[in-house]
């Protein structure tokens, strides 16, 4: 009996092939990497001081760093683009900072944070009781105040026998459409700070400082009452944003138009 041919050899299994990747999408440049060292805002800052640094630079020392794909330097560039301005961005809330793609929660709190100081700022650092005998004086002195308001707030001005400021006292808080003010509570206010004559001014959220029909009501019983215990009202001031007034001043005045 003859014997069988062996069995042929097992053919060698081939490695499988190397899997197809798509090539990496590119990554977005970083600003910040590309600029010289002597370039960066840091060190910027420090040769030549925070006030040499352009508004977005600035912004990029606040933040101080960015997010992944997102370098602090086009994130600060974003901020003002979409805000318009350094100004226009003083009045971003939190929730506006946060729909920016790089800001979070605790980059949105610092901003917040340091535009309040900045308003805190504008309204305390004065060197003598401002001088208030215009409506122009009056708008001055309280817009940083007003800056950013969402709701109506009403604010009582006491002054001395030369139009200068004894103090000012916020006296209500209401709504985004009115604020509640009772004539006793405004005289009150005057008499305790032994003066003659005040001013009252309130924000319209809307930026139009066009009287409602409510405030010139209210106008006239504050002048009627302030005259029977031999108080002044010398304005009511409306403050606004010369973007929404129609007439780009950004308040009106009651003493201006002649109905005070």
């Amino acid at each position: 009996m003859s014997e069988s041919p062996p069995p042929p050899p097992p053919t060698p299994s081939l490695p499988p092939p190397p899997p197809v990747t798509a090539p990496d999408a590119p990554s977005a440049p970083n600003r910040l990497r590309d600029l010289a060292a002597g370039q960066r805002p840091q060190e910027r800052a420090f040769a030549l001081g925070v006030g040499s640094l352009a508004d977005a630079e600035l912004l990029a020392l606040i933040l101080r760093s960015g997010t992944r794909g997102h370098d602090v330097v086009t994130l600060s560039q974003r901020l003002l683009a979409d805000a318009g301005s350094l100004h226009a961005l003083a009045r971003w809330k939190d929730r506006d900072f946060l729909r920016l793609k790089g800001i979070g929660r605790v980059k949105a709190l610092q901003l917040c944070t340091v535009m309040e100081i900045a308003r805190r700022v504008l309204s305390t650092e004065r060197e003598a009781p401002p001088l208030l005998d215009t409506p122009e004086a009056i708008y001055g002195y309280l817009r940083p105040f007003a800056l950013g308001l969402e709701v109506e707030k009403f604010w009582i001005l006491t002054l001395n026998s030369r139009n200068r400021l004894l103090r000012c006292t916020e006296l209500s808080s209401g709504s985004s459409v009115q604020t509640l003010v009772r004539p006793a509570d405004v005289l009150r206010e005057v008499l305790r700070e032994g003066a003659q004559a005040f001013v009252v001014a309130h924000n319209h959220p809307s930026g139009d400082p066009q009287p409602s029909s409510a405030d010139t009501r209210i106008t006239q019983t504050l002048r009627d009452a302030a005259n029977t215990v031999s108080l002044l009202l010398t304005d009511h001031v409306i403050l606004g944003d010369p973007v929404a007034d129609p007439k780009h001043v950004g308040f009106y005045s009651f003493r201006a138009a002649g109905r005070v």
